[in-house]
């Protein structure tokens, strides 16, 4: 389990705290960077997201701590594809480092307890698995918006002769 934390704990560090603005403690990592690129950045650190999300399904979090960390992916989804205000709450609201902190205080309180996990059983998995797929929906619908606009107005557009 410590393995599984301590990859998670790189996760969050290079998506939320990778880099230093110089001469503060303001921290921000690949997350707002990659969802500079319209779209499919914030579609990509979505989807990178859901890694603690699936994690904390692994180590047994109760389904509300997992519904909890999916909101928090999704709010930094929907307010990410927002042009310019969303790459700015990009800089400031990092769902890794609080979907990590979640998990953390999830394992912590089980270890306390001396409470050993147990094998995910199908309905966790029902419930996990439709929640990416609410996610990845939510997250291609921005390319598919783009695609029939691009393809009812095409048409109308005037054509170039060479």
């Amino acid at each position: 389990m410590d393995r599984r934390l301590e990859s998670l704990r790189a996760l969050k560090r290079l998506l939320d705290e990778q880099f230093r603005v110089p001469g503060t403690n303001l921290r921000f990592g690949w997350d707002p960077l990659i969802g500079l690129i319209p779209w499919a950045g914030d579609a990509l650190t979505a989807i990178l997201g859901v890694g603690v999300v699936l994690q904390a399904h692994h180590m047994r979090v109760p389904k509300v701590v997992q519904l909890r960390m999916v909101f928090n992916v999704l709010i930094d989804l929907l307010l990410g594809v927002v042009p310019f205000f969303g790459d700015a709450i990009d800089f400031f609201w990092k769902s890794n480092t609080k979907n990590f902190a979640l998990l953390e205080r999830h394992v912590q309180l089980r270890s306390q307890a001396g409470l050993a996990g147990s094998a995910a059983t199908a309905g966790d998995w029902v419930f996990v698995l439709a929640v990416i797929a609410v996610i990845v929906g939510v997250a291609l619908i921005p390319i598919f918006v783009m695609y029939w606009l691009l393809h009812a107005v095409g048409p109308r557009l005037p054509a170039f002769t060479g």
